[in-house]
């Protein structure tokens, strides 16, 4: 049996190009542009796109290599077929596009497309029309110089996109970076990458570059950098967001292949953690994807993507050497990258060491002051921890560095990568009361009948009382718990939650746990405390004592058990009826 070639439905393509491929039918002039550079770049001189609009036509004029009859059947009447395409010259690196597929995208607001074209190689001009329907013809056409002619005429609905208004537009938009003069309506449109142009000195071109980021992005960046990646082919800047703005917000960025716009909303440039800038490149090396809308993942996209992270990365570095000022300001509005940088980079973790304030029990300071202030200083992992420990823990004299904000615990951790002798433990807060004052023997055999009532009073807390001598004396109990102890904890908790075989599984893990317990830690130098741990046997020593432990646990920020909960209120109204009841109460 014979081989039968397909037979292809060409309004179906087009429908196809439409819902699936080109995100919007205004990319129809991009591809006619791609076309017309295309072929003034195979020519090799010359260097001329004219467009004319009016009355619902539009023509587009190039002064480049042109077609001969041949060649016109083989590149406008195949779909997909490029080896020919190659074979005539057009497969050089320094095409944009291609033709075939990208002069489909003309169906999506013409009927028709009419290409008049006259080859630079010799022969007369040719005329080819194709319709949508799927047919096309090929006759004898009019043309003086080489060059090539596409006209359109707008299909019903689409009159509006082959205007004068959107035909500027968008030519402005794809084409204004062109290397060849374009020309709509007698009006030239294009010119040089504005980071590439010349300027007086380096004020002047800081400043257009800071009105060119006003104009495409609405903002005056905070900073301008100079983009390069030699094997990309890529050139560009990277313009600094002047406000902060989250991590996850999606980052897209204005592209341009060969100097013909790719897409204003390019997403994945730059790493992640380079939230902090809008960037506008133009790259000659770099593949778009089929619809020209987006880049192609491959590996030397990843290769200019550490290479790009790497300039934004010495840009921090040079700031950090010649303008602190200016970097402590940067930290201050986008400091979350620099941090995610920290994480891998030893340069970008030393700017953080040096340069970054941490949230410490002395104040606001970095990471390398404190170190110097405090070698035995310690960090807390949570934001709560830190909160109710800092003025206790900076009162016995330790210093305290707030760790639990993102990264922060990471990037402690990591400084010994810059130097093995810094020591930055993390804090178990068990081991404050070693710091505390311990009562004298008189006084803690006084108190024994008291410790005695005390415990019995938060026994089925799973809590032990102590009473110690500390400061601040404004605090009257402190709950302490060292990291076995919360781990028993949330062991306990997510076992009272569980099912029965998880309970089970849970319950034999709480079993090789320690048996170490939390402590209420009273304050005896706390006229409060005092005065609880002086109540005789008629006064409401149970009552006090869980009070105090409810009002330990709100004020270290603990989380509450249905038992802590129910102790504190029934504490609460206790105390409230004795006072009330009390022979001594003031009427």
């Amino acid at each position: 049996m014979a081989e039968q070639a397909f037979q292809v439905d060409l309004r179906g393509v087009v429908d196809l190009l439409s819902r699936h491929l080109y995100a919007s039918p205004r990319v129809y002039l991009r591809e006619l542009l791609q076309n017309a550079v295309d072929a003034i770049t195979a020519r090799g001189d010359g260097g001329r796109v004219e467009i004319e609009t009016g009355g619902g036509t539009l023509k587009v004029h190039d002064d480049g290599v042109g077609l001969t009859e041949d060649e016109v059947h083989t590149l406008l009447a195949t779909i997909g077929r490029s080896s020919k395409r190659d074979e005539l010259g057009f497969a050089r690196h320094d095409f944009l596009g291609q033709f075939g597929i990208g002069l489909l995208s003309a169906f999506l607001v013409a009927d028709e497309i009419e290409v008049v074209t006259r080859s630079a190689k010799g022969g007369d001009a040719v005329r080819w029309t194709g319709r949508s329907e799927g047919s096309y013809r090929v006759e004898a056409g009019e043309r003086d110089a080489p060059g090539t002619t596409v006209t359109l005429r707008a299909r019903p609905g689409a009159g509006e996109l082959l205007s004068p208004e959107v035909v500027t537009e968008l030519a402005r938009t794809y084409g204004s970076l062109l290397p060849v003069d374009l020309v709509v309506d007698g009006v030239e449109v294009t010119g040089e990458p504005p980071w590439r142009a010349s300027y007086r000195d380096p004020a002047g071109r800081r400043r257009a570059l800071e009105a060119y980021c006003e104009e495409l992005y609405g903002f005056t960046p905070f900073d301008v950098v100079d983009l390069d990646v030699p094997e990309a082919g890529l050139t560009g800047v990277a313009f600094i967001l002047p406000a902060p703005v989250s991590p996850t917000a999606r980052a897209s960025h204005r592209v341009y292949l060969k100097r013909m716009l790719l897409a204003e909303n390019v997403e994945g440039l730059l790493p992640e953690w380079a939230f902090f800038a809008r960037c506008v490149v133009d790259a000659g090396e770099l593949r778009p994807t089929a619809s020209r809308e987006a880049l192609y993942e491959d590996e030397l996209l990843e290769s200019t993507r550490l290479g790009l992270g790497d300039v934004l990365r010495q840009w921090l570095v040079k700031l950090s050497e010649t303008d602190p000022a200016r970097l402590r300001a940067f930290l201050r509005l986008h400091q979350l990258g620099v941090k995610a940088m920290a994480l891998h980079d030893d340069d970008m973790l030393r700017i953080v060491d040096r340069w970054l304030d941490y949230e410490t029990s002395a104040g606001p300071m970095t990471l390398h002051e404190f170190r110097r202030r405090h070698p035995d200083g310690r960090f807390t992992a949570s934001v709560d921890e830190f909160r109710r420990l800092s003025a206790v823990a900076g009162a016995q004299g330790i210093g305290l560095i707030n760790g639990g904000y993102v990264h922060d615990t990471e990037i402690i951790e990591r400084l010994p990568d810059l130097d093995p002798d810094i020591r930055l433990a993390r804090l178990d807060a068990a081991e404050l009361t070693t710091t505390f004052g311990v009562l004298d023997p008189a006084a803690e055999l006084a108190l024994r009948p008291f410790l005695a009532a005390a415990q019995r009073a938060v026994e089925r807390l799973g809590c032990e009382v102590v009473v110690r001598d500390f400061d601040p004396a404004s605090l009257p109990a402190l709950y302490l718990t060292s990291r076995d102890a919360q781990f028993r904890e949330e062991l306990t908790r997510a076992r009272e939650e569980a099912g029965e075989l998880w309970a089970d599984v849970l319950g034999a893990v709480n079993a090789s746990a320690g048996v170490e317990r939390p402590q209420l830690v009273l304050n005896y130098r706390n006229p409060l405390a005092r005065r609880v741990t002086s109540l005789g046997d008629g006064g409401p020593v149970e009552l006090a004592v869980q009070a105090l432990y409810g009002q330990a646990l709100l004020l270290g920020h603990h989380p509450l058990r249905p038992a802590d909960t129910a102790v504190l209120n029934r504490s609460f109204i206790g105390l409230l009826e004795w006072a009330v009841h009390s022979p001594e109460a003031p009427e």
